[in-house]
């Protein structure tokens, strides 16, 4: 290292700020290649007393610079916060992550006891996940609060290996009586998509004290959202979700509609270009309507809400007190409606939280007919490129090296997990999730909702096939959960025959519900289950009546050889 490099690198240390148990190198455009490059960091890291807070962002560190940095940090066993953002740019990739496990291994080393992990702005793509993930399982991160991650390029992969690292803290650090409590979690810009989003969600789902989520520009559509929602509603403690620039269509926007009206802590709600369109902005008006009474910002922005949507968002906002903002610029309403947006805040005396409507894209005239053909054509393009995703993914997550020419650890494909499962069924996806697949999904399932134990039911049996392991999963599946419902007080046995009856098209329903598109294998499995001894016997004669009706007999009598469903036992 030249003798001017050196001391341009110790005029920069001069600018370092020191306080409060923080040690910032951030921003000053370091170049640490070499141990030596890093000797002066090194020197301020050790003759640093009582170190809680390392900033490294706006470097760069090097693979070697890293392990000589990471040395230094092993005596650190003060440290909680590490702002580590940014600090790889100009890097090869295959750098990033064995820079990240000698820096993961120190604090492990250390007995760190982290509060805060923020490697935002590194571009580490999914195999940089496992840079990080050994730290996040150990229990340098037991006391984990924030972890941001923002604009990482991790991919489908990356988000299922996060996911999994994180169950895995939370059930080590649960069996030590103190569980992970993550409270605030960042991951924007991240390519996540559904698969992603779906695995995260049932870390969330376990994880269970979350109060600021923010995952936007993720590729994520319905499936994800609604994987998400669900996660979400067992998550009280929630005050800011920011899904910003998602597609969520109306199916996803009236799942998160339904998670919100559980929620009482919600202060901000960003669902800004998420697409909700006139439907799901009304859905949301309810569930703002009905309860939120400590919101601050509602971002409904560039959503295609038309006309009477969008004032049906204004009027439900009426005592909302805390209110600081209402977005619902870029969409279309046109000018009249525009002004009685004002009229009607104005009325509430809340005209000052309306935000601008510079870009309101005019009224528009559309059938909802079409819209509903849109959202058709853009759930079946959906599953086509799950489909073409699902085998690249197999591809691009086969054994690799990761880390560099010295390593050689394969990347095996990412266990399927139950969220993943019950949003994309099918009956490879149930036999990969094990042996103990009916315990798991019987587990998750909330026997008290029964709409819930209705449609975790449907998805079970529509991956029926009259093949022995397949069958036999299903069947097993389908008795944990109908024996732990079953065997529930708080269990409505009525209800639910009568819920089941309407989503498979045998029972009408005042409102609008989408039936299976097969009987074939919800009829198998209910064969199977009016034979258990868990099943209710009063409640077979009333399932009989209705799947032995004309034109049902057919489809049974083709189904099930000998005519065996809802047969005396």
């Amino acid at each position: 290292m030249a003798s001017e490099d050196i001391t341009k690198l110790a005029e920069s240390l001069a600018k370092t700020k020191v306080g409060g148990g923080q040690l910032s190198f951030k921003g000053q455009s370091l170049k640490l290649n070499t141990a030596e490059d890093a000797e002066e960091v090194i020197k301020q890291i050790e003759e640093f007393d009582g170190l809680e807070a390392l900033r490294l962002e706006g470097n760069t560190v090097g693979v070697e610079a890293a392990r000589v940095i990471a040395k230094a940090l092993e005596k650190k066993s003060e440290l909680k916060r590490c702002h580590w953002s940014d600090m790889f740019t100009g890097r090869l990739r295959s750098e990033i992550p064995p820079a990240l496990i000698s820096l993961g291994d120190a604090l492990i080393a250390a007995g760190a006891q982290l509060v805060e992990l923020d490697l935002s702005d590194n571009a580490f793509g999914p195999d940089g996940v496992r840079g990080f993930e050994a730290l996040l399982k150990s229990p340098a991160c037991y006391t984990l609060q924030e972890l941001k991650l923002n604009n990482c390029g991790m991919g489908i992969g990356g988000g299922k290996i996060l996911a999994a690292a994180l169950k895995e803290c939370h059930r080590k650090s649960s069996a030590q009586g103190k569980p992970l409590a993550l409270k605030i979690f960042v991951a924007g810009r991240n390519r996540l998509e559904n698969d992603g989003a779906t695995a995260l969600a049932e870390a969330f789902g376990i994880i269970g004290t979350l109060e600021e989520v923010h995952m936007p520009q993720n590729g994520i559509n319905h499936p994800g959202i609604t994987a998400l929602a669900q996660a979400f509603a067992i998550n009280p403690l929630l005050k800011v979700i920011n899904l910003n620039d998602n597609t969520f269509t109306e199916k996803g926007a009236v799942a998160m509609a339904d998670t919100l009206k559980a929620l009482r802590q919600i202060e901000v709600i960003n669902f800004g270009d998420c697409l909700v369109r006139s439907k799901g902005a009304v859905a949301i008006a309810d569930a703002v309507k009905e309860g939120l009474h400590k919101l601050k910002e509602l971002n409904l922005s560039f959503c295609e809400i038309k006309r009477d949507a969008a004032l049906t968002v204004a009027e439900a906002i009426e005592d909302k007190t805390e209110l600081e903002k209402l977005d619902l610029n870029g969409n279309c309403l046109g000018e009249e409606v525009c002004e009685q947006l004002h009229e009607i805040l104005e009325g509430f005396n809340m005209a000052s939280v309306l935000g601008s409507l510079s870009d309101d894209e005019g009224e528009e005239d559309d059938e909802e007919e079409e819209e509903d053909e849109d959202e058709e054509e853009e759930e079946e393009e959906e599953q086509q490129q799950l489909k073409e995703r699902g085998a690249e993914e197999q591809e691009s997550l086969t054994p690799k090296k990761i880390i560099d020419s010295q390593a050689s650890t394969p990347v095996p494909s990412p266990p399927v997990d139950v969220a993943t499962f019950l949003a994309f069924p099918s009956p490879e996806k149930l036999l990969r999730l094990g042996p103990k697949c009916s315990v798991l999904i019987a587990q998750q399932t909330d026997t008290s909702d029964v709409e819930k134990v209705v449609a975790t039911l449907l998805r079970i049996s529509s991956v029926f096939k009259d093949e022995a392991p397949v069958k036999t999963a299903v069947h097993e599946t389908t008795d944990a959960l109908m024996k732990k419902a079953f065997s529930s007080a708080t269990f409505n046995s009525d209800a639910f025959i009568s819920n089941l009856l309407v989503h498979m098209g045998l029972l009408k329903s005042e409102e609008k519900i989408k039936t299976v598109p097969s009987l074939y294998g919800i009829l198998m499995t209910l064969n199977h289950m009016v034979q258990q001894d868990y099943f209710p016997k009063n409640l077979a004669p009333v399932l009989s009546a209705f799947v032995t009706k004309e034109p049902l007999q057919l489809l049974v009598s083709c189904s099930t050889p000998g005519g065996e469903l809802l047969a005396p036992s």
